[in-house]
């Protein structure tokens, strides 16, 4: 391969690894306690500890898969930034269009501009971020995105601010689990384009789940971790490190900001996250067969339409 390649032979090749993995000791994380988010198109949520519990709902656990001699846990959601980009595509009225145009700003800023003027609950929605299934903790592809509480009185922003509210639910559902199995979260580190562009999201996920949130001041997290491990596995003598925990303590993406919850909106919160959570056990567990024959109508019928097309 350094032949085909061009390279010298004393060129370190790293194992490889996970993308999502590999960015926890990127953003500084090297110990138990927190939450590391990797948000994009959707999320991947990483935690380490030293103990292996084989709690339900999660994508798996993987002793030294983010970091040596702790076991790396992994849960994620399917839809956030790209449940945004639907409702932008498919909901969002010309009005909102063409005034992003004349400011020369993104449609979304326009939104999260008219979001952050609502008070929580001051929409009175409650919705779900199964637009494109359940990753955690139902692990369940069938289910579908809700929105509780529509009314004639409801607004755009209404609707925006309940999808960016789902997802920090469905965030706080996924540390409900860990916690209720024994393995503690103190804080979310968050990382990717969406905790970069959007600081109402991040303080709505500080409230929702009533803890701080660190924006680590990079979008391309994975990728300096992946770095980074080549750093280690070239090792001091080379030019790089001989852990990737000093790795970590030089090469780690700095902090950008931190997000603390606010305590009224937290109470408010609060209220809320329990008819999610009835709701989330009414619909994703006791009745989950609503939402998966409705799906299976809806496969029918386009099979049926594709057929006819063909015929």
């Amino acid at each position: 391969m350094a032949e085909q390649l061009g390279l010298g032979t004393h060129v370190a090749v790293a194992v490889g690894n996970v993308d999502a993995m590999v960015a926890v000791p990127s953003v500084g994380v090297s110990h138990p306690g927190s939450l590391v988010m990797v948000m994009g198109t959707s999320i991947c949520h990483l935690t380490v500890s030293h103990e292996e519990v084989r709690l339900p709902g999660i994508t798996g656990v993987v002793k030294g898969g983010a970091l040596p001699g702790l076991y790396a846990y992994e849960a994620g959601q399917a839809a956030v930034g790209d449940m945004f980009e639907w409702f932008v595509k498919a909901c969002v009225p010309q009005g909102y269009v063409d005034e992003a145009s004349q400011r020369g700003v993104s449609i979304y800023e326009v939104l999260e501009e008219e979001a952050a003027r609502l008070s929580p609950g001051q929409n009175g929605l409650i919705a779900f971020d199964w637009w494109n299934g359940n990753r955690s903790i139902l692990g369940d592809a069938d289910v579908s995105g809700m929105i509780f509480g529509l009314t004639l009185a409801t607004s755009t922003a209404d609707v925006y601010r309940a999808l960016l509210e789902a997802t920090a639910y469905g965030t706080r559902r996924i540390i409900d689990n860990f916690t209720e199995h024994g393995i503690a979260i103190d804080e979310l580190v968050a990382c990717g384009g969406l905790p970069q562009k959007s600081p109402l999201l991040m303080q709505i996920y500080a409230d929702i789940c009533g803890l701080p949130v660190v924006v680590r001041d990079s979008r391309e997290i994975p990728a300096r971790g992946a770095a980074m491990f080549g750093a280690v596995a070239a090792g001091a003598k080379a030019g790089g490190f001989d852990s990737i925990d000093s790795a970590s303590a030089v090469l780690a993406a700095p902090i950008q900001r931190t997000y603390q919850p606010n305590a009224d909106a937290r109470e408010a919160y609060d209220r809320l996250y329990q008819i999610y959570r009835e709701l989330h056990e009414y619909l994703g567990e006791n009745n989950v067969d609503l939402l998966h024959r409705l799906k299976q109508v809806r496969v029918r019928s386009l099979n049926n339409a594709l057929l006819n097309q063909l015929v």
